[in-house]
């Protein structure tokens, strides 16, 4: 019984966070993902890498695109741990920095109550190729083992979601220790 109630309850909550998550009918959204990102400055970071990165055009295209989104606060952890030599080192190769960043982009509009939806612990293929793994629960949804802070910034060619640090994908994480 306890078991049946706390996934009702669960439930239940997923339904009405996805209730309050869900757009407003208003206009459509105007800015791109970039864009978007310009004009928030928790993003500084992610904007100079996605233009170091060649990905401006892209981003800004048609899409739609779903952007798993690192604050700047996520860049200086991760910088912090794996030292600045390493970080500047993939700041400074493109290929790096594009399989990083496009790691955190979805082909299509995955907005909130499409990831609660998903099964736990479901893989998801990046934009990169490789997979991410989406988990949720009573402590928040995690994409890999980044938690997502902010969801749903809509945006004319797709939606970000805010992560509080960088995903790196699996054949790269070896290098960054």
């Amino acid at each position: 019984m306890v078991g049946i109630s706390r996934i009702a309850i669960t439930t239940a909550a997923a339904f009405v966070i996805g209730l309050s998550a869900a757009p407003k009918l208003q206009a459509a959204p105007e800015k791109t993902i970039v864009a978007t990102a310009v004009a928030n400055p928790n993003f500084s970071t992610l904007v100079t890498a996605v233009k170091a990165a060649g990905l401006v055009d892209t981003l800004s295209g048609k899409g739609p695109f779903t952007v798993f989104a690192p604050t700047n606060k996520a860049f200086a952890t991760l910088e912090k741990k794996i030292g600045t030599k390493k970080f500047d080192y993939i700041l400074a190769h493109k290929k790096l920095l594009t399989a990083i960043l496009t790691y955190h982009v979805l082909a299509g509009k995955v907005v909130a109550a499409n990831v609660i939806a998903l099964k736990n612990g479901a893989k998801v293929k990046t934009v990169e190729g490789s997979y991410i793994v989406v988990h949720h629960g009573m402590k928040g949804v995690f994409v890999n083992k980044a938690k997502v802070i902010t969801t749903n910034i809509m945006c004319s060619n797709g939606v970000i979601h805010v992560i509080n640090s960088v995903l790196l994908p699996p054949d790269l994480r070896k290098y960054m220790h």
